[in-house]
């Protein structure tokens, strides 16, 4: 097997060469990038009619609008990565078994899991996430210097926020891997991966806004169980309101992140693994 250096030489030759595919279609990629960015900013506009009517979502929750904007541009920022690097692959698992790919994977002296990752980039993805850091800066900024209630940020929560945004990809790539590697059980069969989509919807709104007889415990199952609830809350709260104002704090939950992060890799890792030794050759 490969030394982690080598890993490193793999993936920056996997970039390198989709960022060459990418640039043969220039005017493809400057239309997707155009499109995402496009479709942000309908979102965009979407939110600020809302706060033309309302001064938060949610009563006492906290996010007003510019905490909602910061958790906005970690939206953008968790899920740019994520279909930059991994959904392209993801997405052709199911085309690797129907055409032997997987055979060809599984002869390579490298980890299968690795090489089917991370073999393309989408770099016109990355569109959304410049667009992120440009709502994020803005957000912060009116967070830090509004009259009432600033926040201060220290270079130790931009660190955390960083990392937690890492932990928040992990998190999604796990689910997206795991739910993948099903097409190797059910027959080139992608439906479960699909399935993807619906469940990160709810990682797509504060986690205080599911409350209630019916909200409660699909806030729950979406923290404890499936934990995409903390994909983007806990890395937007430290940002943006690490107390909430009913005095909470988001360091419990941050600290719960690190074990559902873990917890996550190793399950989709378990997976993968149990997928392949069942897997049958194409040609066979």
């Amino acid at each position: 097997m490969l030394s982690r250096a080598s890993y490193l030489g793999v993936f920056l030759t996997f970039a390198r060469n989709s960022l060459v595919r990418n640039m043969m279609f220039r005017a493809n990629f400057l239309i997707e990038s155009v499109t995402s960015v496009t479709w942000m900013m309908m979102n965009l506009g979407f939110y600020l009619l809302i706060f033309q009517y309302t001064s938060s979502l949610g009563e006492n929750t906290g996010w007003h609008k510019w905490e909602f904007f910061a958790f906005l541009a970690t939206t953008l920022l968790v899920n740019s990565l994520v279909q930059t690097f991994f959904m392209p692959n993801c997405e052709d698992i199911s085309d690797l078994i129907r055409t032997g790919g997987l055979d060809f994977a599984l002869l390579k002296p490298i980890d299968t899991q690795f090489l089917i990752s991370l073999e393309k980039v989408d770099w016109s993805s990355l569109a959304n996430f410049a667009a992120g850091l440009v709502l994020l800066s803005v957000s912060v900024f009116h967070l830090t210097t509004r009259a009432e209630n600033p926040i201060h940020l220290s270079p130790l929560m931009v660190v955390l926020y960083a990392f937690y945004v890492l932990c928040g990809v992990a998190i999604l790539y796990s689910l997206m891997i795991g739910l993948s590697a099903t097409s190797i059980w059910l027959g080139q069969n992608s439906s479960l991966y699909d399935f993807w989509f619906y469940i990160t919807n709810f990682s797509r709104y504060p986690m205080e806004i599911y409350s209630g007889t019916y909200g409660t415990p699909l806030r729950m199952v979406c923290t404890f169980v499936v934990p995409v609830l903390i994909v983007v809350n806990v890395p937007a709260q430290i940002i943006a309101r690490p107390v909430d104002p009913q005095g909470h704090s988001v360091w419990p939950l941050a600290a719960f992140a690190l074990v559902a992060t873990a917890g996550s890799l190793a399950i989709s890792r378990w997976i993968f693994t149990a997928a392949l030794r069942s897997y049958r050759s194409a040609s066979s």
